[in-house]
């Protein structure tokens, strides 16, 4: 290999990584991420089915945006009341996002969605009496535990 060949592809290979660095965005933790359900999730779900959202608005850092709206989410039941002798309040998360096609993982705090608990015994157990539906289109905010690398 000549000195010229070799300092052609030198210079290539820090234009590759610099382009690559250009492409490169973090989303810091603590940023609320507002999305829409397009799957009805239930409280009678069972601990670990997924659901499907989209990101409602889009998010912007340095007055860049990062994740536009319409992006997919996806996210995970973390406690419902499918098992009657573990109940406890329906519990979700975040737990990835579509980002040109290819799936970032996301940490995000865990929501219960529906009206807060109105007696004094469902606040002291945690929960309200019935079948919580969330229905498609409902919106739900999330704040990122962890910054999102994408």
């Amino acid at each position: 290999m000549t000195k010229k060949t070799l300092i052609l592809i030198t210079i290539a290979s820090c234009a590759c990584v610099a382009a690559s660095d250009l492409n490169a965005a973090t989303i810091p933790a603590g940023t609320t991420l507002t999305v829409r359900t397009v799957s009805l999730v239930s409280s009678k779900d069972a601990v670990g089915r997924t659901f499907e959202a989209k990101i409602d608005q889009d998010v912007f850092v340095k007055g860049k945006v990062l994740l536009k709206a319409g992006t997919k989410a996806f996210g995970r039941i973390q406690a419902s009341r499918a098992n009657p002798r573990k109940s406890a309040p329906l519990t979700l998360e975040l737990t990835l996002i579509s980002v040109n096609g290819r799936k970032v993982a996301v940490k995000t705090n865990s929501i219960h969605p529906g009206s807060p608990p109105t007696t004094a015994r469902q606040v002291r157990h945690g929960f309200t009496v019935g079948t919580l539906v969330v229905n498609p289109g409902t919106k739900m905010e999330f704040r990122l535990a962890e910054p999102l690398n994408l």
